[in-house]
């Protein structure tokens, strides 16, 4: 399909760090973000691990220069901050100079502001405003409205887990088509009692670090994160002499419509999406130099991608590792932070850990690269599985 799409910008906060280069110290120094809950007030604090932002909302208000009579979410907060961060790192300082949209994910959206608000709701109108942000739509509204976008495409996208990978695809396919001339996409999703108690039900959550592709592994650790990339055209980039941190190759998306919460044991879903990923970029399975895996530690999730790996890439299956050892797994946002890390071992040449990992899994014989390997990279493939069979994969080159 042509040349790729530039990246020319990147903001994320997550469990280990505020900023893309806090992010990346973390991951080359091995620093989990993973703890006891801290911030939430739940039956369930000591008998979880999570992934939480060291910023508290009143932090975050104070950095957007909102007043206290705001109503924004977590998601909302951490989504805006994020993509602040993008934009500035774009050197965008008119975002309205081209045609520019945002195109954002999440799934958490204002749960935790309904949570807290919700048996106050008929009995005192000045709370009613916090059930308003309710909906996915409302972070996605006022992120566009910190970043000053206005009479263009605003939009969100809720897929679950593979939310913001779905946002990143979405935009691309928007420039290729020359509806916009850049975009601004990713995801966010705060922690709540909702997704500890909904991921608790499912009994797929670890109460210890996570341990993706492990034979002994226990679940998932939850995280909370908001991550957005800055996507322009040839044009754009060309008009404007910008600087590109990497392209986005390829992409695909499939449902394997298998079941509502769970994955094929075959990996159908994750290698439709791969298989569509390469396609796109016009690229063959040996061309991948690394996978950064969807890889959530769930007895399911680790069993189906490892043999959709093995479907898409035979006995050649690349360097891969999952980095929710390290930020918890973010839902929604997930695809945006494994987006910015994927772009992260493209510009340094290097392949992060999979953490944690000690024996293979009696059912295959891959095994996750699990030391910090420097080595040259020109492709990375990321996988984003989301509940409902739907599954996406992105391609992120060093060459359009």
């Amino acid at each position: 399909m042509g040349k790729g799409i530039a990246i020319t910008g990147m903001g994320i906060i997550s469990a280990i760090g505020n900023n893309v280069e806090e992010n990346y110290r973390s991951l080359v120094e091995g620093k989990k973000g993973i703890s006891r809950i801290v911030k939430i007030d739940t039956v369930h604090k000591d008998a979880l691990m999570v992934g939480e932002i060291d910023f508290t909302n009143q932090e975050l208000e104070a950095y957007l220069g909102l007043d206290t009579n705001n109503n924004y979410s977590r998601s909302a907060l951490l989504g805006a901050y994020a993509a602040r961060q993008a934009v500035s790192d774009a050197k965008i300082t008119d975002v309205n100079s081209s045609k520019t949209g945002l195109v954002s994910a999440t799934t958490v959206g204002g749960m935790d502001k309904t949570e807290q608000y919700y048996y106050k709701y008929f009995e005192d109108k000045k709370v009613q405003k916090y059930i308003e942000g309710h909906h996915a739509g409302d972070s996605t509204q006022k992120i566009a409205e910190q970043l000053g976008i206005h009479n263009s495409l605003v939009t969100t996208i809720s897929t679950a887990c593979s939310s913001a990978a779905n946002a990143i695809l979405f935009g691309a396919r928007l420039l290729k088509s020359g509806k916009l001339d850049r975009v601004i996409v990713g995801g966010t999703d705060g922690l709540s009692k909702f997704t500890l108690n909904g991921f608790k039900t499912l009994m797929i959550q670890s109460d210890t670090y996570n341990t993706p592709f492990d034979e002994n592994r226990k679940g998932l650790n939850l995280g909370e994160a908001a991550a957005f990339l800055v996507l322009e055209s040839d044009k754009s980039v060309q008009r404007e002499n910008k600087e590109v941190l990497a392209y986005v190759k390829g992409w695909g998306n499939a449902n394997d419509a298998f079941h509502q919460t769970a994955s094929s044991e075959h990996g159908d879903g994750a290698t439709l999406a791969m298989q569509k990923a390469l396609k796109v970029g016009g690229l063959k399975g040996e061309e991948i130099d690394y996978i950064n895996a969807h890889g959530t530690a769930t007895p399911n999730n680790d069993l189906s991608e490892g043999r959709a790996f093995l479907r898409v890439f035979g006995n050649g299956v690349p360097d891969f590792s999952s980095t929710k050892g390290y930020t918890g797994h973010t839902l929604a946002a997930a695809g945006g932070v494994e987006a910015v890390f994927s772009v992260l071992a493209l510009r340094h040449n290097v392949i992060f850990p999979n953490l944690n990992f000690k024996n293979p899994m009696k059912e295959f014989h891959l095994r996750p690269r699990a030391e910090l390997k420097k080595r040259k990279l020109n492709t990375v493939l990321s996988n984003s599985l989301g509940f409902g069979g739907n599954c996406s994969t992105l391609i992120f080159s060093k060459e359009a």
